[in-house]
């Protein structure tokens, strides 16, 4: 995929922390991604070879995976690329069908979509039975160590950041929240509270060692 579209405020929102360097990074790795459209891999030295990175500037690099991708079996993923990847081979197959049978079939000719009537005695009706609707996730179940509120809260926060939560990205959230020693009710507190996409342990384990040192 050799062009995409770039939300420059959504980016500024989401890596006000990133140094310099880290902003390269990132922009870099976005790039690969969308250009051979397949995940990092998970060899640190042959990612810091083709960024042209020195060996100072591993941590830098490990920040930039920690905070916007996901590590699963086939590499580093990034929920937002993949779903822009999807839609772009979604389109790309329909295109080769097409030009297979001579071009695009013409449409058939449409009735008018008819609206739906809007109950102009109680205009906020509609918005308030809306703003009820529960947030939830079709396809995860709540686990039963999470609280309603927390789980809600969590879920909203990755909707913000344009990553739906997949069965995958439980699971490797749940086994790092056992790694750490952590009940996963305070690793999705502490995930919406510091802005994370996930939960690892090594921050855990980071964090305790800045403690003790100071």
């Amino acid at each position: 995929m050799h062009y995409y579209q770039f939300n420059i405020a959504d980016y500024r929102k989401d890596t006000t922390h990133l140094t310099p360097i880290e902003h390269f990074i990132y922009r870099s790795l976005i790039d690969w991604y969308y250009l051979d459209e397949k995940p990092i891999p998970k060899r640190t030295q042959s990612v810091m070879r083709r960024l042209g990175l020195g060996s100072e500037l591993v941590d830098s690099l490990k920040n930039v995976l920690e905070d916007f991708f996901v590590l699963e079996e086939e590499g580093y993923t990034h929920a937002r690329i993949d779903q822009e990847l999807a839609k772009y081979q979604a389109r790309a197959d329909i295109a080769r069908v097409n030009g297979s049978k001579g071009g695009r079939p013409k449409k058939p000719n449409r009735k008018p979509k008819k609206t739906k009537s809007v109950n102009l005695a109680n205009p906020e009706e509609t918005g308030s039975k809306a703003n009820q609707e529960p947030i939830t996730n079709n396809h995860i179940i709540k686990p039963d160590d999470v609280s309603d509120q927390t789980w809600s809260d969590f879920l909203s926060h990755r909707k913000k950041l344009k990553a739906d939560l997949t069965e995958t990205a439980l699971k490797g959230i749940v086994r790092e929240t056992n790694k750490a020693g952590w009940k996963l009710e305070d690793a999705l507190t502490e995930c919406v509270a510091r802005g994370w996409r996930g939960f690892k342990s090594d921050w855990v384990e980071q964090k305790q060692n800045r403690m003790d040192w100071e």
